[in-house]
């Protein structure tokens, strides 16, 4: 991936996996992973600890977080998976904020 600015991500629907919010943490590393054959989103990526899945990466206008990029202004700059970083939780609006790595 080439870019040169930092990437921010919305990560939601996690309270639809595990034990939301103590599951996701900032600082944790997450993987990325193209969900293709979706039919709610063709855009659609989740993200795992690698062995469960935790969250969505937001698409709509409703759920992405000013700042942040959706899931279909990042789905052609990544391969079928990458990694992000979660730096905040924000509890009350359920969501979390990740950044891409390279």
């Amino acid at each position: 991936m080439e870019r040169n600015k930092t990437v921010y991500i919305t990560l939601n629907h996690m309270d639809d996996f595990m034990d939301y919010p103590s599951f996701i943490t900032v600082g944790q590393e997450l993987k990325l992973q193209k969900q293709k054959g979706n039919t709610y989103d063709d855009e659609a990526i989740v993200a795992s600890t690698g062995d469960y899945k935790c969250a969505y990466v937001a698409n709509s206008v409703h759920s992405v977080v000013r700042g942040t990029f959706s899931a279909g202004r990042i789905y052609d700059l990544i391969e079928d998976e990458a990694k992000c970083i979660v730096r905040f939780v924000l509890m009350e609006q359920g969501v979390a904020i990740a950044e891409l790595c390279d």
